[in-house]
């Protein structure tokens, strides 16, 4: 019988804060402005945590009945791989996941909008209808869209514009041209992430079919696409700063790039997947701080 520190393992919980930086980012943008809401605060970080859930859910169970997941697989072990988890609870689990997504994001556009704006609701409620389809269809099904190299887009579309552009506009009501840069910025982080994941599993995708952007142009061809990742995101920080007009000090969150950057010096000089595994909690947890220091520096030197 699964026990609550299954669960708790298939959740994997080390993704989580990657998952928020994009809210932190657009709540700091709306703070910055004078806009304050903590419903809407609990709300979208209760619902983005819902939907890594289900995705992480889902991504052990897609990968684990496909076989990718298995004793060549470099990295944690997952819950349905190592036996901790079986193939019917986890599909309970993604729906109970998904069904938890569904209600808190009802919550949150109620939150946001109420009755009055009934337009952008259904937008939202839209979104996350989609959301939650790509959370579950990264790996699940016969066209998972992970398995044909589209992971990467759709990782920047929801981790960096809807996160980062979806929650500014439900405090603000309205969309703000400067806010796209520190969402491509956090998209292009978190792309990151999943190529450093796709870097480290090439040899297992490879032999598996799971035709990930890294299998189609090769192992070091990968490491040059994460640099341009890096420093595209990097300069899309600074454009914000100089568009917002920033002082010296409201620029202090590009901190956060000291121990990306050595990060991705180490990542250049990598030669076996393996040694990718460190990377990702190294660009993870310095995307989520570069959010942290984000809100710190627009709204208190700002």
């Amino acid at each position: 019988m699964a026990t609550f520190k299954s669960w708790l393992y298939a959740a994997r919980l080390r993704t989580l804060p990657l998952s928020i930086s994009g809210i932190v980012v657009g709540t700091a943008m709306a703070h910055a402005m004078g806009f304050t809401n903590f419903g809407i605060l609990i709300l979208s970080l209760l619902t983005t945590v819902a939907f890594q859930v289900t995705s992480n859910f889902a991504n052990d169970y897609g990968d684990g009945v496909r076989g990718t997941d298995n004793e060549l697989r470099i990295g944690p072990k997952r819950a349905l791989q190592s036996g901790m988890l079986s193939q019917s609870a986890l599909k309970n689990g993604i729906f109970v996941s998904s069904v938890i997504s569904i209600l808190l994001a009802i919550a949150l556009i109620y939150s946001a909008f109420g009755l009055d704006k009934i337009p952008y609701a259904v937008f939202f409620l839209v979104l996350g209808a989609l959301s939650i389809w790509a959370a579950i269809r990264y790996t699940v099904g016969q066209s998972a869209y992970g398995y044909r190299g589209l992971g990467d887009l759709f990782v920047f579309l929801f981790f960096g514009l809807v996160s980062v552009l979806g929650s500014f506009f439900l405090y603000v009501g309205h969309f703000k041209t400067a806010a796209v840069f520190p969402a491509i910025s956090i998209g292009l982080l978190s792309v990151g992430v999943l190529n450093l994941n796709n870097l480290r599993d090439v040899d297992s995708d490879k032999i598996h079919g799971k035709n990930t952007l890294i299998v189609k142009m090769g192992f070091e061809r990968g490491k040059v696409y994460h640099a341009i990742l890096v420093v595209i995101a990097f300069i899309s920080f600074i454009v914000y700063g100089m568009v917002e007009i920033l002082p010296w000090q409201g620029f202090m969150y590009l901190l956060a790039f000291v121990p990306i950057f050595m990060h991705l010096r180490r990542v250049l000089t990598i030669k076996q997947p393996s040694q990718m595994d460190p990377e990702l909690k190294k660009l993870a947890l310095s995307t989520f701080l570069s959010s942290v220091l984000f809100y710190i520096s627009i709204n208190y030197f700002f």
